[in-house]
């Protein structure tokens, strides 16, 4: 049986990059991490770091058991905070990953009646995974993945919530935005915008150009929405972006891309029985008009 101490001590050298640190965060004394280090290693006949002056450098077997205490040390937290509520008599908690970086205007008008109908229920929402969305629900560490890109997986299920369609945004001066769809090689000139994403994970490009061997002259990313649109308003980059974001954006205009991408936001969770009030924030999702 591997002992959690020693997981939590690697965890937070990594965190803090000092074994003082650690001690400190853990409210132990640095012999005592020492110690506990030495006892694990004795134990199991391994050597979990190495000396180099000052610093310390993982062995291989660090490596891995740090990789096991960021997988692990999460699922027992929550699971020591989801028994802290029931001994309150709260009824739970939810932890909301985000996938969909414009999503996030839609999600609190989910939240807002939520948080009234499910006055007892803690809700956290996150856009930071250490492994992937799709890592973080199977793994226990969020409840509900907001994604465009359901990824099908034993022991997930996925609710479609909203329907939209993925188009061009570009400048209302823009010489495309007279056009009633653009085609791949429209974008050979243009700088295009996008999330900072993988383009394996980018509908522009799997859906669009790489079937036509196209590429835009330049890509670049921004992590916020508004930075986005205003850059394609000043006329400097295009960006495929949803058709639901572009309602009242001043400057910009959306032009269909091909025949069009139909596109949908779902909502994905563990599979079998759950909690009443995931089936109630799943319920009020579907309602919420985008």
């Amino acid at each position: 049986m591997i002992d959690i101490q020693p997981l939590a001590i690697l965890r937070e050298i990594d965190r803090t990059g000092s074994l003082t640190l650690a001690a400190d965060r853990l409210n132990l004394t640095q012999s005592a991490v020492s110690h506990a280090i030495r006892r694990f290693e004795e134990r199991h006949g391994v050597k979990l770091w190495e000396r180099e002056g000052h610093k310390l450098r993982l062995t291989q077997t660090g490596d891995y058991l740090l990789g096991l205490a960021l997988r692990v040390l999460p699922q027992l937290e929550h699971g020591a905070t989801v028994l802290e509520d029931y001994a309150r008599g709260r009824r739970g908690a939810i932890r909301v990953g985000m996938e969909c970086h414009p999503c996030q205007d839609w999600l609190m008008r989910v939240v807002d009646p939520f948080l009234a109908e499910w006055p007892d229920v803690e809700l956290d929402v996150t856009t930071a995974f250490q492994f992937g969305g799709l890592a973080a629900i199977l793994g226990h560490e969020i409840d509900i993945l907001v994604t465009p890109d359901p990824v099908e997986r034993p022991g997930l299920e996925y609710t479609p919530v909203f329907d939209y369609e993925l188009v061009l945004a570009v400048a209302e001066t823009h010489p495309l935005a007279d056009k009633q769809w653009a085609a791949p090689e429209d974008l050979a000139s243009e700088t295009l915008i996008t999330y900072p994403v993988s383009r394996e994970r980018l509908d522009i490009y799997t859906r669009f150009l790489v079937p036509a061997h196209a590429l835009p002259r330049r890509h670049r990313t921004v992590e916020t929405t508004d930075l986005m649109l205003r850059l394609v308003a000043s006329g400097r980059a295009v960006s495929a972006t949803p058709d639901w974001l572009l309602r009242g954006a001043k400057g910009v205009t959306g032009v269909r891309l091909g025949e069009g991408i139909a596109k949908s936001i779902h909502l994905g969770r563990r599979s079998g029985k759950t909690a009443s009030y995931l089936d109630g924030f799943i319920h009020l999702a579907k309602a919420v008009q985008i």
